[in-house]
């Protein structure tokens, strides 16, 4: 979803980026594992490497779990309430685990890895998220169209 929202931004004359989790942690936080603690900084880094390509003009689509309210106030201070934009990709952990073409998430039932968000380590529901995308029973492209729509009312260009 992140990479169709990047595109669909891109075409329509903005520039977008995408930070994704995975590729995020295999280079800039490889040092990081995913205690809370390390959750907490791998979070930080990613708000200051966003707020970078934001003070470069461009828009930063952070793809990211952020599963307390703590850690997304932290990125909103470093980021700065007036630039930052939460979005809620609400999906029951079912489906999670049905789309999850990683295997993750068998790797965490099969207790091969800990602490993983949803089945041994906890989400918290932002309460007030700019946007709110319900994705279970609609296409990606609905879900894209939502948010393009949600950020081009919110972002102050």
């Amino acid at each position: 979803m992140a990479i169709a929202l990047e595109r669909k931004l891109f075409d329509k004359g903005y520039s977008a980026i995408v930070l994704d989790g995975d590729n995020i942690r295999s280079g800039i936080n490889n040092n990081l594992g995913f205690t809370q603690e390390e959750r907490e900084e791998n979070n930080r880094r990613v708000a200051e490497v966003a707020k970078l390509f934001l003070s470069n003009g461009q828009i930063c689509i952070v793809s990211f779990i952020s599963p307390t309210d703590k850690m997304r106030q932290m990125a909103r201070d470093i980021i700065g309430k007036e630039d930052y934009v939460e979005a809620f990709i609400d999906t029951p952990i079912e489906l999670c685990e049905q789309r999850d073409i990683k295997g993750l998430y068998k790797k965490a039932r099969m207790g091969e890895i800990s602490d993983f968000t949803g089945v041994d380590a906890p989400y918290e529901t932002p309460l007030h998220p700019h946007i709110h995308i319900h994705t279970e029973n609609q296409p990606v492209e609905q879900s894209v169209a939502e948010l393009v729509e949600s950020i081009l009312l919110t972002i102050r260009w």
